[in-house]
């Protein structure tokens, strides 16, 4: 999904990594959306774990992010260094790759990221030994979307979670999934489900039984055995309910083994360089950078706070802070920030408000002999707009703008025509007409191209018009009983 490149901080001293994201990935809709979401909650992970993300952009139409520089490369490699000598990895050293992982994933999933594409090419090493989780977030960023290059696509799959090929559904325990087929593959040297094409990867992970561990590598503890299966169990249900529990029992069930677990991976000969530089430089990025009293290293890098600051220091004496809080979007937004409205209750509401307006007039005008709706006509207008606004806030979906806005918009303009007997006011307002609908069809189309900051705003934008076509009704029926009465 990317292209990585060496780069030198000349002033710091330091190598890093430079990853640039695929051309094609950017044209799909909402990547921007995606990638700075998604990038600046990578951002704040900081854990000896996970590779740290220093900084993320875009400049001339390239997205990249900048990554601490690992030098050990992947547990791929490890694991074809020893296939070379026709050899598994000790078992030893697979539990200590996996309590590494684990814990740099459940330190994740504390933070609310899930991986979604855990393999052993996103599993890196440094040179002191340690296991590190990379690639957070880039399988969001990409839209989740799986791309047929020679190996990806089987890659992917291989490691995949049965809901997350049926469904596409994935949470935590999706995770756990994938750490239980690489557990899998260290302790036999193969995945637990091959097929010649991807589909039938997808079925095999969905329908068929496990081959137990033992029957291919009997020097495998039953302990051990145990553990792995248990995170392959095909219902989410049954398999480890987070890191931190896979993690306590593999380290149980190693002690009950006897597995005398290294404090270090060791490598084998000619595996890392050995020209790494040492005592290399720290990088202070994002909320560290704020604590720095002299940044003139790094006055041309991003500033993530450049928005906030903004708002901040303009008229702060007049911002409502509730009004802010409303309208502003949440830093790595997820799913979690948006109000869950169920739909059904808010059709029901706007369906019932409609119904118990128009019998209400119908009564008192039958009653009394009023012809309210010479007057109230146009709250038949904002009765539907009402109903959309619900609607539109409960989806979560910038479409229902379109109808919306121009019922709204010429309910205001009319009722202001027949409210107040002066029809020669339309005049002057039908010109308006043209600025509605545009804006109608404008609007939603931009924000359906923003991803979840565009749900975001336009749940937002559903409530407000809730409020105000609700408000237009009660105005319209005040008023209309007002003008007959008196």
């Amino acid at each position: 999904m990317a292209q990585v490149y060496k780069g030198y901080h000349q002033q710091l001293d330091r190598f890093v990594a430079i990853k640039v994201l695929r051309s094609d990935l950017i044209e799909e809709p909402n990547f921007l959306a995606r990638f700075q979401s998604e990038a600046r909650s990578v951002a704040a992970l900081h854990h000896p774990h996970i590779v740290q993300v220093f900084d993320f952009d875009v400049q001339d139409g390239i997205y990249f992010m900048v990554m601490e520089l690992l030098e050990g490369s992947s547990l791929r490699a490890f694991q074809n260094a020893y296939r070379q000598r026709s050899q598994l990895i000790p078992i030893n050293l697979s539990i200590k790759i996996l309590l590494d992982v684990l814990s740099g994933l459940g330190y994740a999933h504390n933070a609310g990221i899930i991986h979604r594409d855990l393999k052993p090419e996103n599993i890196l090493f440094n040179n002191t030994g340690q296991a590190i989780l990379t690639d957070f977030g880039i399988a969001q960023i990409a839209g989740a979307r799986q791309h047929t290059a020679s190996g990806v696509l089987m890659g992917t799959l291989s490691y995949m979670a049965p809901e997350q090929g049926l469904k596409n559904q994935y949470d935590f325990r999706s995770d756990i999934y994938s750490i239980g087929v690489i557990a899998y593959e260290l302790l036999t040297g193969h995945v637990p489900f091959e097929a010649d094409t991807p589909v039938a990867v997808i079925l095999k992970h969905i329908n068929d039984a496990l081959i137990h561990p033992r029957e291919i590598n009997p020097q495998i503890p039953r302990e051990i055995e145990f553990i792995t299966s248990k995170a392959l169990e095909k219902n989410p249900k049954e398999r480890f309910q987070s890191a931190k529990e896979f993690s306590q029992d593999l380290l149980e069930a190693a002690k009950k083994s006897k597995v005398d677990i290294p404090d270090f991976i060791k490598f084998p000969p000619g595996y890392i360089d050995k020209n790494i530089r040492d005592n290399q430089k720290v990088v202070f990025s994002g909320n560290d950078r704020q604590a720095i009293p002299d940044i003139s290293f790094s006055k041309g890098d991003t500033n993530s706070f450049i928005s906030s600051n903004l708002i901040s220091s303009t008229h702060p004496e007049k911002v409502n802070k509730h009004l802010i809080k409303f309208f502003k979007v949440p830093n790595g937004l997820k799913p979690g920030d948006f109000n869950e409205y169920s739909t059904k209750q808010a059709t029901l509401i706007a369906t019932l408000i409609f119904i118990i307006a128009n019998i209400s007039l119908f009564w008192v005008g039958g009653i009394y002999g009023w012809n309210i709706f010479v007057y109230s006509w146009p709250m038949e207008l904002a009765a539907a707009s009402l109903l959309l606004s619900l609607l539109m806030a409960s989806r979560r979906s910038p479409w229902f703008l379109i109808p919306n806005g121009i019922l709204l918009g010429n309910s205001l303009l009319m009722s202001a025509s027949t409210l107040t007997s002066r029809w020669a006011t339309w005049t002057y307002t039908w010109p308006l007409e043209v600025f509605i609908i545009a804006g109608s069809i404008i609007l939603p189309i931009y924000l359906s191209r923003r991803g979840q900051i565009g749900q975001w705003i336009s749940q937002k934008i559903g409530i407000i018009l809730s409020i105000v076509s609700g408000l237009t009704i009660s105005v319209i029926i005040i008023v209309s009983i007002s003008i007959i009465v008196f």
